[in-house]
């Protein structure tokens, strides 16, 4: 199994919309199991292939953290059809570590996207698995949690992260 390098925020790839998948084939399985066993690695709930380094829609998601095998589900091309709701949260992104931002999201969403087997699926989700998808999603977007706060906050977050860069802690 490949070990995955985590990119950070600043760096290219996360800055782009990523393509879409055109082929399930075996290799883009290899990248789904790699991916999974590096978002346990981080210690994360879900991972966006743009922070590994592939800019290709896909997304690992698991609220369980390795614990509950049903929880585990993996996003491809998704894109959301309709949201609803309001609600602010505090999040955290693998890709900003160290920085928490307080960040608007949908409370309600329909999601489309492709199953591992190559089918379309349409589903509803809401509460928190709805805001961890919209933070993925996000990602295959190009934009990070620190995109979707205020100009102020976004400006006091980079000075936290000049800080930790100077250091040593990024």
């Amino acid at each position: 199994m490949e070990v995955l390098r985590l990119y950070k925020y600043g760096e290219e790839v996360l800055k782009y919309e990523a393509e879409d998948i055109k082929n399930i084939n075996q290799e883009l399985i290899d990248l789904i199991n790699s991916m999974r066993q590096a978002m346990y690695d981080f210690r994360g709930i879900g991972l966006a292939a743009p922070q590994i380094g592939k800019s290709i829609k896909l997304a690992t998601i698991d609220l369980s953290s390795g614990e509950d095998e049903k929880e585990y589900f993996v996003l491809i091309n998704p894109y959301i059809v309709e949201a609803e709701g309001k609600d602010e949260m505090e999040e955290g992104c693998l890709s900003i570590p160290h920085i928490s931002l307080t960040v608007p999201r949908n409370t309600r969403i329909l999601l489309k996207g492709i199953t591992l087997d190559g089918k379309e699926f349409e589903r509803e989700y809401e509460g928190f698995i709805a805001r961890v998808i919209q933070h993925e999603v996000d990602h295959l977007n190009g934009r990070l949690i620190i995109d979707r706060v205020s100009p102020l906050k976004r400006q006091l977050a980079k000075r936290e992260i000049k800080k930790l860069k100077q250091n040593g802690e990024w």
